[in-house]
């Protein structure tokens, strides 16, 4: 996933410097930032270091949800410190609500992709996912919804050299549509062997699928027609288009949704800070719902809300609308959202339609 943890960076960046330009009552606010590798241990270790040794009480991340899981089981239940993750979508993390989320639950995704494979005529699917958490739960949810006969489902695990008998079951199963959850590395080898053995299914993936390095590495005309669920900024929002300038103007490229999470994370964490009694996770704890909620004043930036903090206003007088849409974090730490849904044309990813979470 070191994709994602790049875009991260990235938003990271763009947010904090846009809350120390302004200051958090006259401090500003300092990032630890470790690594966690995409793996549960390794998560753990790095959130064992800023919650034990760092004493931090706001906790960003992880991006996989299943390492996001891992860090809230060992790390953070049963203590004050707070948890929010910039791009976890697995659904198991609905049942935790003290381990918040910016991007929507994959269950979106999931429920989304059912009704467009039916949507397309499909009656029949092959459906495989990565071993762990994440592919879990939104290939659990899909089966479940979909109405169609699933004629093949199972697991990978990540980072295979082949997976060309995975790839010749799904074609023997006769099932027309093809279902994957993925990571790109994966799913890039599965391209490259669904293309040389001459397979032409139809193909549709979870936002995990997607990425640069999945259309540089597979050959033109081997994805054309795929279908991608992805969680998605509100791209018409003025905010989101201003940070989209920003970002472009600092790194040459587009932002990712990712990205837009990522920032609003950080933001949504300086203004907690902002808003709390003390800098302490208790502290954190009991505004950090209040500041992006729907009762307060609607404000597109740290510095709109900073200002009502700073004239006395409470985390209930702000309702804080991030760069990638409404936040509104439910009693399950859940949040509202968007998805987008892009198709792959001339080997490029191409917005088709836009979904509310």
């Amino acid at each position: 996933l070191s994709a994602f943890g790049e875009r991260n960076q990235r938003g990271k960046d763009l947010a904090l410097a846009d809350v120390n330009a302004v200051g958090i009552g006259g401090r500003e606010l300092r990032i630890q930032v470790e690594d966690s590798e995409s793996n549960a241990q390794p998560g753990v270790s790095a959130a064992q270091k800023l919650v034990n040794q760092a004493g931090g009480p706001f906790i960003i991340g992880a991006v996989g949800s299943g390492v996001s899981l891992a860090i809230y089981e060992s790390v953070i239940q049963g203590t004050d410190v707070v948890q929010l993750s910039q791009n976890s979508t697995g659904l198991g993390l609905t049942q935790y609500p003290d381990l918040l989320r910016i991007s929507p639950s994959g269950r979106s995704q999931s429920l989304a992709l059912t009704n467009i494979v039916a949507d397309d005529g499909h009656d029949s699917v092959a459906v495989t996912w990565v071993n762990n958490n994440y592919g879990q739960s939104l290939a659990d949810a899909f089966i479940g919804n979909f109405d169609g006969e699933v004629a093949f489902q199972s697991p990978h695990n990540q980072e295979q050299s082949s997976y060309a008998n995975l790839i010749s079951q799904m074609g023997n199963s006769g099932a027309d549509a093809w279902v994957f959850v993925a990571y790109q590395e994966g799913f890039t080898t599965m391209v490259n062997e669904i293309y040389s053995g001459g397979y032409e299914p139809a193909l549709y993936g979870a936002d995990s699928v997607r990425g640069e390095s999945v259309l540089e590495n597979t050959p033109d005309g081997s994805m054309n027609g795929m279908k991608i669920v992805t969680p998605s900024a509100p791209v018409n929002q003025e905010n989101y288009q201003q940070f989209a300038a920003r970002f472009q103007d600092e790194y040459d490229k587009e932002p990712t949704s990712w990205a837009a999470f990522a920032y609003d994370c950080v933001i949504t964490a300086a203004l907690s800070i902002h808003a709390a009694d003390e800098f302490s996770g208790s502290a954190l704890r009991a505004v950090v719902r209040d500041v992006t909620r729907p009762e307060g004043e609607e404000v597109t930036s740290y510095e709109a809300a900073a200002e009502i903090l700073a004239d006395g206003g409470g985390a209930s007088d702000i309702d804080y609308q991030g760069v990638s849409g409404p936040i509104d974090l439910d009693e399950n730490g859940d949040p509202r959202g968007f998805l987008q849904v892009l198709e792959v044309q001339d080997h490029s990813y191409v917005g088709v339609d836009f979904i509310s979470g």
